[in-house]
């Protein structure tokens, strides 16, 4: 049974930086394709970052050259590195394996002053 776990969110300031985490159980993220997606009060989910089983990445327009996805596979966990963060990337960040499986519960991200 696959089991992920999301961490690291909570409150910074515009232009401050956070780390998520994403532990995994019941797969290996080192040989899996994994996402990162975010869901904004009253907006859809959205794909955020994603890595392919092997090392491409794919980055949302918005996040890209501000975010990085990468992942440890000796601690089977995935990050995703936030740095220059606006107030438009508050959300819920949500990890997950492509193609996505049950959603977890997320880890809340708010950037305001």
């Amino acid at each position: 049974q696959v089991q992920l776990v999301e961490s690291g969110g909570g409150l910074v300031q515009p232009g401050g930086s956070l780390t998520l985490s994403c532990a995994a159980s019941g797969i290996s993220v080192a040989g899996t394709a994994m996402v990162w997606y975010r869901q904004a009060p009253g907006k859809q989910r959205e794909l955020v970052a994603s890595i392919t089983s092997g090392t491409n990445t794919y980055y949302y327009d918005l996040v890209e050259g501000r975010f990085t996805i990468s992942r440890d596979g000796a601690k089977n966990t995935l990050y995703l590195q936030m740095n220059s963060l606006k107030p438009e990337d508050t959300a819920v960040y949500y990890c997950n394996t492509f193609p996505v499986g049950a959603w977890g519960q997320g880890t809340q991200v708010t950037v305001s002053s």
